[in-house]
């Protein structure tokens, strides 16, 4: 990982872009009041989508487990349709 200011950045592009797609290397741009940035490879980027996308359907998928069980424990509720359009709020 590279820390480089915005300016420093600027002017040699090109070359910080080539070491970021071929040597993954990640960039930090520093600015002004904090503002910093980050640059990497879409390769990169992609795998970090990828992997919050997977935690996001294991977490899905540990909700539906957790549902399951609670039907197998018999910790039902069960509702007419009048009972749930009431609760809705909707009118016949």
């Amino acid at each position: 990982m590279l820390a480089v200011n915005y300016s420093t950045l600027r002017n040699n592009f090109k070359a910080y872009l080539d070491q970021v797609n071929d040597n993954a290397e990640t960039i930090i741009v520093t600015r002004k009041d904090n503002k910093n940035a980050v640059i990497l490879s879409l390769e990169e980027y992609n795998a970090i989508m990828d992997e919050q996308k997977r935690l996001r359907n294991i977490e899905y998928l540990k909700k539906i487990d957790d549902s399951i069980q609670q039907v197998k424990d018999g910790k039902i509720v069960v509702k007419t349709l009048e009972e749930l359009t009431e609760f809705a709020g909707f009118e016949e």
